[in-house]
């Protein structure tokens, strides 16, 4: 098992990378989008928290910038129905903390906004970890912090901007501003200045 990768970076593309050792031996390595926004250019030295996923046809690695974003990856692999590219897809619409909170408060709304998870799917995600986020400790936001999270989420998107840049807006938002009108304000203010 190869378990951590570092690293300069060689070469970097849409939805992997490639980290060269000193031993000389380059590694593709399938990550995240947000994972591949945070990673340096060509050249930067780089340390990833890796799994390898063997398939009968290839041998993938898939790489996380933190530990708690490589665990949620193998805990959601786990799932009959998810594979790596579905875990990626997971990962890739809110941080790791966020989904936890989503997961162990049974709400499935961010879940079936990854390409290829329905409803059916979201719910049986939600089901087979729900048990699995109270059990390790995960404080829960309430239902309705989540759903409002979500709402401002989706009316950024609707606007034309990135998932990326909405999330980032978002996370900039201070917690004491509640409400989706309000925190979509808030946000627009901080994008609206940076242009």
């Amino acid at each position: 098992m190869i378990s951590i990768i570092e690293g300069t970076i060689e070469f970097k593309a849409q939805k992997s990378v490639v980290v060269k050792t000193v031993s000389g031996v380059g590694y593709k390595i399938f990550a995240p989008e947000e994972t591949l926004h945070k990673i340096p250019e060509k050249g930067a030295s780089v340390k990833l928290w890796t799994h390898l996923y063997v398939r009968e046809d290839a041998l993938e690695l898939y790489g996380f910038i933190h530990f708690a974003e490589l665990e949620l990856f193998e805990t959601l692999i786990g799932i009959s129905g998810i594979g790596p590219k579905g875990a990626l897809g997971v990962l890739g619409i809110a941080p790791v903390d966020t989904l936890k909170k989503a997961i162990a408060t049974g709400d499935t709304s961010y879940l079936t906004r990854v390409s290829g998870i329905g409803r059916k799917t979201a719910e049986k995600i939600v089901l087979e970890l729900k048990e699995k986020m109270a059990g390790k400790g995960i404080s829960t936001m309430e239902a309705p912090e989540l759903k409002e999270e979500a709402d401002a989420l989706d009316a950024l998107i609707q606007l034309g901007y990135s998932q990326r840049e909405a999330r980032e807006a978002l996370q900039q938002v201070p917690k004491e501003i509640t409400g989706t009108e309000k925190r979509l304000k808030e946000v627009l203010k901080m994008l609206g200045s940076k242009k």
